[in-house]
């Protein structure tokens, strides 16, 4: 209902009569108020990888023995007759299916025709790729389990304590499928110190490669500043100092880095986690034919509707082809908020 009886609109008859002989002045565009941004998601949808057909679509051969041995030899130069050694193995991985049914009733479009504020259609496209974006970057973080979800990042990066069997590979079979994990038991403060000796952790875990960056929830990223910031300086004026030419003084971090690691906050990261990502080795595989393919608009007569039926499809599967160089910390302290 209108809202009368406030600023310039009186109230009663005359409102009544106001309103029966006025159209409202819209501001033509729908303001979104229900979803977050996702850096993990972005990240890993700005770099994926293309899949095509098959059983195990994506098979990936991994090393995890030696093919040769090393050998010291004297003045002879004499070595032991060479073995074959089987070192491969094949990791595989399934994908996932998500579909994003589109309904458009005949009488909606007839009702909207030439009079349309926000055509309710545009909006129900737009809203697809939001809730399409909300549902994986949920389970990126949530799901271990449901092999027809997207499988997220406690399958895809694990020691083996929660997730046993990945891309076919037993991590209690072949210990360099594991993924560099620890388990706080208690809540531990994040500092500068303790994230260092984490990445540290990887680092040796991993057989000295470095993750690309970490993520955490806001509250445990917010508890995280608060071990840098009673460590701020000002530099008065000059070049690179901390106030601007409006004597502002610029405080406090976009991002922080740790060992040459920045660290970022994912609202979709659950609070007390930590996880250190090394992309080289990690990201999305999507197949060729449903890369968020629209179907295109059906007649639903066929179902006794007057109206329409699209969907928007996509297929696709997030691969950890080298566990070992990613982390997983969780027991965290965080600020709520």
């Amino acid at each position: 209902m209108p809202i009368t009886g406030q600023g310039i609109i009186p109230s009663g008859a005359i409102a009544n009569e106001l309103t029966a002989l006025t159209r409202r002045a819209f501001i033509p565009k729908m303001v979104v108020q229900i979803y977050k941004s996702t850096p993990l998601f972005g990240s890993l949808l700005a770099n994926a990888h293309t899949t095509m057909g098959g059983i195990d679509p994506i098979t990936v051969p991994v090393q995890g023995n030696p093919y040769v041995d090393f050998a010291w030899a004297g003045y002879s130069g004499s070595f032991n007759q060479p073995s074959v050694q089987a070192g491969a193995y094949n990791a595989q991985f399934t994908q996932s299916l998500g579909i994003i049914p589109i309904p458009f009733l005949g009488m909606e479009g007839l009702v909207q025709m030439d009079q349309s504020v926000i055509p309710i259609i545009d909006a129900r496209m737009n809203d697809a790729g939001n809730v399409a974006r909300d549902a994986m970057a949920t389970a990126l973080y949530t799901n271990s389990t449901n092999m027809q979800q997207l499988v997220g990042l406690p399958a895809a990066i694990d020691d083996g304590t929660n997730v046993v069997t990945y891309g076919g590979l037993s991590r209690t079979t072949y210990p360099w499928w594991q993924s560099y994990y620890v388990h706080n038991g208690a809540a531990v403060s994040p500092t500068r110190d303790l994230m260092n000796q984490y990445v540290n952790g990887l680092v040796k875990h991993s057989g000295g490669e470095m993750p690309t960056y970490g993520l955490m929830g806001f509250g445990t990223w917010t508890k995280l500043t608060q071990d840098f910031t009673s460590l701020e300086r000002y530099n008065v004026g000059g070049a690179g100092g901390s106030y601007n030419s409006g004597g502002e003084a610029k405080s406090l971090f976009r991002a922080l880095q740790v060992a040459g690691i920045p660290f970022y906050p994912d609202p979709y990261c659950p609070e007390g986690d930590l996880w250190l990502m090394n992309d080289n080795y990690i990201g999305l595989y999507i197949h060729h034919g449903a890369k968020f393919a629209f179907t295109g608009f059906t007649s639903a007569l066929p179902n006794s509707q007057l109206g329409y039926i699209g969907a928007i499809v996509v297929v696709l599967q997030l691969v950890n082809v080298k566990p070992k160089c990613q982390g997983h910390i969780d027991g965290l302290s965080y600020i709520a908020i």
